[in-house]
C-alpha cells in the first residue's frame, strides 16, 4: 500500500429503506403509488405526451418521469423515443462474521483492483466493476423480474476474489455467505440521461444511472423536477441530457457491445484523449478510407469517426502530461500556418430551414439579423428566455425562401428538437437534416488561394469574408464559405457526401495535407473561437461570451427581453484568454483560476499554441479579476501546481484577424 485518502463526510444509506422513505414523504403530500401495475402503451399526439396505458385502465397526463431503469429503452419505444441503456449482470460477495467488525467501518473503495469493501452484518461485502462486464439481454429476464437474482458466475468473478484477498488477507479465512447477481443498467458514455426527450415533448427521462442511482438520486431527482415544471433544469447539464446521442447508439449490437466495457471505466482514471475500443466505426465520413491510409487515430463523437492527428506511430501511452502525439500535432499546424491544410468537418450539423416564412422563423429564433441578401453568411446563436445560449451556429442564405444552419457535431439532435419545438400553428417552414448527404472540407493556408486556381476554381477568391458562392472543385460542384475556424485563409467547402474523395484528391495533389481534430482545437484555442458544450451553455449569455456584436437589438427574439436587463446592468464580457508564461504548462480545461489567492474563475478549453509557442486557455473570470487597463495577471492550478498566466481580451493568434482575411 502506498496511500490511500479517507474521506470522514462520507455517508451510507440503505436503498430499500431511502425507497419506503421516500415512498412515504410522497403519499404524505398526495401522490398516489400503484405498485402491480404494468405499463402497456404511452398515447401521444402531435408529438406530445396525452397518457399512460396500463392493465388497470388510462392514466390521462401532459408529463411523464420515466424512471425505469433497464427497462427504460423498452418504455421509451412505447412513445417513440430512444434511450440507449442496456443491462450487464453485477456482482458482489457477502462473507460470514470477521473478528473485530463491530459497528460501520469506512467503505473502501480500491480502483486500481475494480473494488469496493464494506462491512455488512457483522462480515464483509465485496463488489466489483470488473474491466468487462458481463452484458445480459433484457428480454432474457421476463416480464416479472423484480427482487429476483441472477444465477452465480464464480468464474467471472474470481480475479476480482483474487484482487479482494491480496488487498484483506483476511478474505482467505472467513466464510463466504452467498455470491450475489443482479442486473444493472448503463449509458453508452457511464452517465445518466436526465431532461426531455427529442422526440416526444412532455416525455422526461430519469433512467440509465449506471450504478450511481442512490448516490445522485437526491440532485438527480431535484433536477428533473425543475425540468418539469420549469422547462429546463436548474443549471445546464449537457453531460446529462438525453439529446446527446445518435440513434445509432441505440441498437443491440451497440449497447451490448459498448456497455460491458462502460462498466469497466466505472473506477478507471479519465486520462485525456481516452477513447472506447467497443461499438465503434458506427458512423464515418464519407474520407473515412482516405484518413486510414493516412494512418489516422480516430476519436469517436456523436457515433462519428473523427480524425484526431495523423502519422500516428505506435499506440501512446495517456497522460496527464504532454501527450505523445505533441510533435504530429505541430506538423499539422504548422502546414495549415505555412502552406494548406484540409480539415474534415463533415460530421457537423447541417440543418435546412426551407420555405416563405423561413426567414421571420429564424429572425425569432436567432440574435443575429436573418434578413441578409442570398450568397451571406451569418454568425448567430439561438438563446432561451433567460438568455443563455441554446446553440452557437454559422448560417448561409441559400435564397430568398432557403437557410442551411452548421451546428455543433454533437448539437443537431438538440438543435433539431429546439427548432421543431418553435415552430407555431401556420408556419409555413420545413425543416431537413442534411448531415450525412453533405461533407464539408474546410482549406485553409497561405497557399488555399493557389490551390482553388489549380483545381479549376479561382472565383472562391473572389468571395468576400462572410460570403458564400458556388464553383467546381476538381470538376465537382461546390459551394464555398469564406470563413475560418482556425484563424488561416481558405474556405469551408460544401459538398456532395459522393464528391467529397475526389474534390481531396485535387486539393491533395495541388499540395494540401490533413490535418486532424487536435490541431484544429489548437488553433481555434488560439484565436479564442468559442465551442458550445466548452466555453459556452444554456448558462451563459452573449454580453458575458463577448458576442454582443451578433446581436440585433431592433427585433424581438428569444431570450431578448433577459439580455436586455442584462445589458442595461453593464453586464461586462468574462470570457478571456490566458496565455501561459512556463511553456511546459499542460492545461486541460476545467481548471481553477486564481488571482491575488482569489478563486476568480476556470479555464474552459486549453491547448498548446504551436503558433505562439506557448500553452494557450479559454477562461471564464469575475469582472473583477480583470479590471479596465490592467494587464491582469492570474495563477491556473494545474493538478495542484500553480502556473502563471497574462489575460487577454482577444486572441493569442493574430488579434486583428488580417490572416485570415488574406485573398
Amino acid at each position: 500500500m502506498i496511500g490511500a485518502v479517507w474521506s470522514p463526510d462520507d455517508g451510507r444509506v440503505s436503498p430499500s429503506d431511502l425507497c419506503a422513505a421516500l415512498a412515504r414523504g410522497a403519499r404524505s403530500r398526495g401522490a398516489k403509488i400503484l405498485e402491480g401495475t404494468p405499463v402497456t402503451g404511452v398515447a401521444t399526439r402531435d408529438g406530445r405526451v396525452a397518457a399512460v396505458e396500463t392493465d388497470k385502465g388510462t392514466v390521462r397526463c401532459d408529463a411523464i418521469a420515466l424512471c425505469t431503469g433497464l427497462w427504460s429503452r423498452r418504455t421509451a419505444a412505447m412513445a417513440g423515443v430512444d434511450v440507449p441503456v442496456w443491462p450487464c449482470e453485477h456482482f458482489y460477495l457477502l462473507t460470514g462474521a470477521v473478528p473485530d467488525i463491530q459497528g460501520n467501518l469506512p467503505t473502501l473503495s480500491d480502483h486500481d483492483a475494480h473494488l469496493y469493501i464494506r462491512d455488512d452484518s457483522g462480515g464483509l461485502l465485496v463488489g466489483c466493476f470488473e474491466p468487462r462486464g458481463k452484458s445480459i439481454d433484457p428480454d432474457l429476464l421476463g416480464e416479472d423480474f423484480s427482487f429476483q437474482l441472477l444465477p452465480e458466475d464464480w468464474d467471472h468473478f474470481e480475479p476480482m476474489m483474487m484482487n479482494a484477498m491480496h488487498r484483506l488477507p483476511v478474505l482467505q479465512s472467513v466464510g463466504v455467505r452467498m455470491l450475489l447477481n443482479g442486473p444493472e443498467s448503463f449509458s453508452p458514455d457511464g452517465s445518466f440521461m436526465l431532461g426531455e426527450s427529442a422526440e416526444t415533448r412532455g416525455f422526461f427521462l430519469g433512467c440509465g444511472m449506471n450504478s450511481v442511482g442512490i448516490a445522485t438520486g437526491g440532485g438527480a431527482g431535484m433536477a428533473l423536477a425543475h425540468c418539469i415544471v420549469q422547462g429546463h433544469t436548474p443549471t445546464d447539464l449537457q453531460e446529462a441530457d438525453p439529446k446527446r446521442f445518435p440513434a445509432c447508439f441505440n441498437s443491440v449490437q451497440a449497447l451490448s457491445g459498448r456497455v460491458p466495457e462502460i462498466l469497466g471505466q466505472h473506477y478507471a482514471i479519465n486520462f485525456p484523449g481516452l477513447q472506447s475500443s467497443s461499438a465503434r466505426g458506427l458512423r464515418t465520413t464519407p474520407l473515412h478510407g482516405k484518413w486510414s491510409a493516412e494512418n489516422a487515430a480516430f476519436g469517436q463523437y456523436y457515433g462519428w469517426e473523427r480524425p484526431l492527428y495523423f502519422n500516428k506511430a505506435e499506440q501512446s501511452a495517456l497522460t496527464f502530461g504532454r501527450p505523445g502525439w505533441f510533435d504530429q500535432v505541430k506538423v499539422e499546424v504548422g502546414w495549415a500556418q505555412r502552406h494548406a491544410a484540409v480539415f474534415d468537418q463533415s460530421t457537423f450539423g447541417k440543418i435546412l430551414v426551407a420555405g416563405p416564412d423561413a426567414e421571420r422563423f429564424l429572425n425569432r429564433l436567432c440574435a443575429n439579423d436573418m434578413t441578409r441578401p442570398a450568397g451571406r453568411v451569418i454568425y448567430t446563436s439561438m438563446l432561451n428566455e433567460r438568455g443563455g445560449f441554446e446553440s452557437d451556429l454559422t448560417v448561409i442564405r441559400l435564397s430568398d425562401e432557403a437557410y442551411r444552419l452548421y451546428v455543433g457535431t454533437a448539437a443537431i439532435k438538440r438543435d433539431m428538437s429546439w427548432l421543431r419545438r418553435h415552430l407555431q400553428h401556420g408556419d409555413r417552414v420545413s425543416l431537413k437534416d442534411e448531415t450525412e448527404d453533405l461533407a464539408v472540407l474546410a482549406l485553409m493556408g497561405p497557399d488555399a488561394a493557389r490551390i482553388a486556381v489549380e483545381i479549376g476554381a479561382p472565383e472562391l477568391n473572389d468571395l468576400r469574408y462572410f460570403h458564400h458562392g458556388v464553383a467546381c472543385l476538381a470538376g465537382r460542384p461546390v459551394r464555398g464559405v469564406r470563413l475560418s475556424y482556425v484563424g488561416e485563409a481558405g474556405w469551408e467547402i460544401t459538398c456532395d457526401a459522393r464528391d467529397a474523395p475526389r474534390i481531396y484528391e485535387g486539393m491533395y495533389a495541388a499540395g494540401a495535407r490533413p490535418s486532424g481534430l487536435y490541431a484544429q482545437t489548437s488553433m481555434r484555442v488560439e484565436k479564442r473561437f468559442l465551442a458550445f458544450g466548452h466555453d459556452i451553455d444554456s448558462d451563459v449569455n452573449p454580453l458575458e461570451a463577448g458576442l454582443d456584436f451578433a446581436i440585433d437589438w431592433s427585433k424581438n427574439f428569444i431570450g431578448r427581453d433577459a439580455l436586455a436587463v442584462l445589458r442595461d446592468r453593464r453586464a461586462p464580457a468574462t470570457i478571456v484568454t490566458l496565455l501561459f508564461d512556463d511553456v511546459n504548462a499542460v492545461p486541460l480545461g476545467n481548471e481553477p483560476v486564481y488571482r491575488n489567492g482569489e478563486a476568480v474563475g476556470k479555464t474552459t478549453s486549453a491547448a498548446y499554441g504551436y503558433r505562439i509557442g506557448a500553452p494557450v486557455a479559454i477562461a471564464t473570470l469575475t469582472a473583477e479579476a480583470i479590471p479596465e487597463g490592467e494587464d491582469a495577471v492570474v495563477e491556473v492550478d494545474i493538478a495542484r501546481e500553480q502556473f502563471k498566466a497574462r489575460v487577454l481580451r482577444g486572441p493569442a493568434y493574430d488579434p486583428s484577424g488580417t490572416r485570415m482575411r488574406l485573398r
